[in-house]
């Protein structure tokens, strides 16, 4: 037998083929096995999507030549996604200066964070630093720039510390279906790298992707913190586990309705950037967007005089506003964001009626 060329490489790819080949325990056997079908089926589409997320991020990515490149979408659908933003990813090497360029689009909010935490395939820890549409607003021609260096630059900065690994921008749009995203571009000012691909380092980034396809599943599936319900909003963290917007509040929910039933979520907003609730499976993926308003943000909601809102969570359209479709699910999670919120958000109430 005629020795491998690339030993190192081929035994990361067969173990990665080989967790690919058991993960799906996850959802169908042991303690987090589901019961519906259309569950299992999404799962079995998650694992393929997180793959995909993995290798762009762990495979492709090079920190001396970044680019952003979306991490989720319509076919990427994990981590919390939703149908009203945009969600770039570059590596980041905290040792290199990048200046970071773009325009605004229709964007009613736009950021970029910088994470900090292992670089091996395993979520970040913690925020390095955040700068968004207020600190770094948009000239009159839509233009924007800031850096990412170890050293303060001539302009809007995000300081990089000795863990830095990432960058992830976002940019939330009213109507993301008729409005511009944002134009995000990045580029290493003082890279050096090679770009002839080792064994020793293709099998490192294999690693990374196995890695990363094994921290989600450990996730997965989730089960609401309250059923019917939405918990108590958090505020904006001062840490973070895993990806997590610096200058965001969150709620999270659940609902589990018969055949005839809705889920009416009353509630009212403070004075923020953005605000949206979405309709989540256990693995924190949207239902599809393309087919039903399964998420809505607070361009989209009809409110009433004092300024509050009814959100109604059911199978069919009611005949009322603000309706968000399960999609066939009798189950799923509930999931608010609220970004730069002047306080932090009151809790909604929930309510099960029938449905006409």
């Amino acid at each position: 037998m005629e020795p491998e060329l690339a030993p190192l490489t081929a035994a990361a790819f067969r173990d990665l083929l080989a967790l690919l080949g058991r993960v799906d325990q996850r959802f169908t056997a042991g303690d987090g096995r589901l019961d519906d079908p259309t569950s299992v089926v999404e799962g079995y589409r998650w694992i393929l999507s997180i793959l995909s997320v993995g290798a762009e991020v762990w495979l492709w990515g090079d920190s001396q030549r970044p680019r952003f490149v979306d991490i989720v979408g319509p076919n990427r659908k994990w981590g919390g996604d939703n149908a009203d933003a945009y969600y770039q990813y570059a590596p980041i090497d905290p040792r290199r200066t990048y200046r970071v360029q773009g325009v605004k689009g229709d964007a009613v909010y736009y950021s970029l964070t910088v994470y900090g935490g292992p670089d091996d395939g395993r979520y970040s820890t913690r925020i390095v630093g955040t700068q968004n549409h207020r600190t770094v607003p948009a000239a009159d021609d839509g233009t924007f720039q800031l850096w990412l260096s170890p050293t303060p630059q001539a302009g809007p900065t995000i300081v990089l510390e000795p863990d830095a690994v990432a960058a992830i921008t976002r940019d939330y749009l009213v109507d993301p279906v008729g409005g511009r995203r944002v134009e995000w571009a990045i580029e290493c000012v003082d890279g050096e790298g090679d770009p002839v691909p080792s064994d020793a380092d293709t099998a490192r980034r294999l690693r990374g992707v196995a890695t990363w396809v094994e921290a989600q599943a450990a996730i997965v599936p989730v089960t609401p913190p309250v059923v019917n319900a939405v918990a108590e909003p958090y505020p904006v963290p001062t840490s973070t586990f895993g990806w997590a917007a610096g200058d965001a509040a969150y709620a999270f929910g659940g609902f589990d309705l018969g055949p005839d039933e809705a889920l009416l979520v009353r509630g009212r907003s403070p004075e923020c950037a953005f605000w949206n609730l979405c309709l989540w499976t256990p693995f924190l993926h949207t239902y599809d967007y393309a087919y039903d308003a399964v998420t809505i943000n607070g361009g989209q909601v009809t409110y009433g005089a004092d300024g509050s809102w009814v959100l109604i969570v059911a199978p069919r359209d009611p005949g009322r506003p603000n309706w968000l479709s399960t999609q066939g699910h009798r189950s799923g999670l509930l999931w608010f964001r609220w970004f730069l919120p002047e306080t932090t958000p009151e809790r909604p109430t929930c309510e099960v009626v029938a449905l006409p």
